[in-house]
């Protein structure tokens, strides 16, 4: 698995390209297999970077996983649409009131207001397969009612959105959060293996075992 992490937006989002081939670039354009395949995890708002990254490593997106619906990750799910034709938007099934409101997701204020369509809703605990991994959705209510994380058992990689970050977790205070839960949540992802990489939605990855031994609010 490769993973290029490319920072978007005024907030500095993490958007994460994930291929299972070890170099996409390998792949030809009269390849038909599946080397080049990626997923873009939280696009962010700048879709012509991410058009460029992916081109550059020749990759070609089957789907956007969206961690959650706050407008520094979703901002370019309709421009990545329109450039790939089929893309398939993947959320969590109690995010989609808040993808669909834009006073929840926070487009309205910045008078761009944005309401997606996930093409799959997921439940805890599903097990989905694109571009060659395979992921088991993990629901992580607290910065958002549905937020949810990306994980990888056979890579050991969380795709933490804004739950966990490193030395911190997530904001509670905007529509739909809420702090009991994400405490529960974050309970609940101290129990994967420690070398389980975290790919979080802003600032450096970490580990879950880093964030065990180091991070307050996984000791709460």
């Amino acid at each position: 698995m490769t993973i290029r992490s490319v920072e978007v937006g005024v907030l500095g989002t993490n958007c994460y390209i994930v291929c299972q081939n070890a170099d996409c670039a390998l792949r030809s354009d009269a390849d038909s297999t599946r080397a080049g395949e990626c997923v873009i995890v939280d696009p962010g708002d700048d879709v012509k970077k991410l058009v460029f990254t992916m081109n550059e490593q020749k990759a070609v997106p089957t789907a956007i996983l969206l961690t959650h619906g706050h407008f520094d990750h979703i901002g370019a799910v309709a421009g990545l649409r329109e450039e790939y034709p089929g893309i398939r938007v993947y959320a969590g099934r109690d995010e989609n009131p808040l993808l669909h409101d834009p006073e929840f997701n926070l487009t309205m204020r910045l008078r761009k207001p944005v309401r997606i369509d996930a093409d799959r809703l997921l439940d805890d605990n599903e097990c989905f397969n694109e571009a060659g991994i395979d992921f088991r959705t993990l629901a992580t209510p607290g910065h958002t009612m549905g937020s949810v994380c990306y994980y990888s058992e056979e890579e050991k990689v969380l795709f933490a959105g804004d739950t966990l970050f490193m030395g911190s977790m997530g904001r509670t205070d905007f529509p739909t959060g809420n702090e009991a839960q994400i405490f529960r949540s974050l309970k609940m992802l101290a129990v994967l293996p420690d070398e389980t990489i975290v790919y979080p939605g802003h600032g450096p990855k970490t580990s879950i075992g880093e964030e065990k031994r180091n991070n307050p609010y996984m000791q709460m």
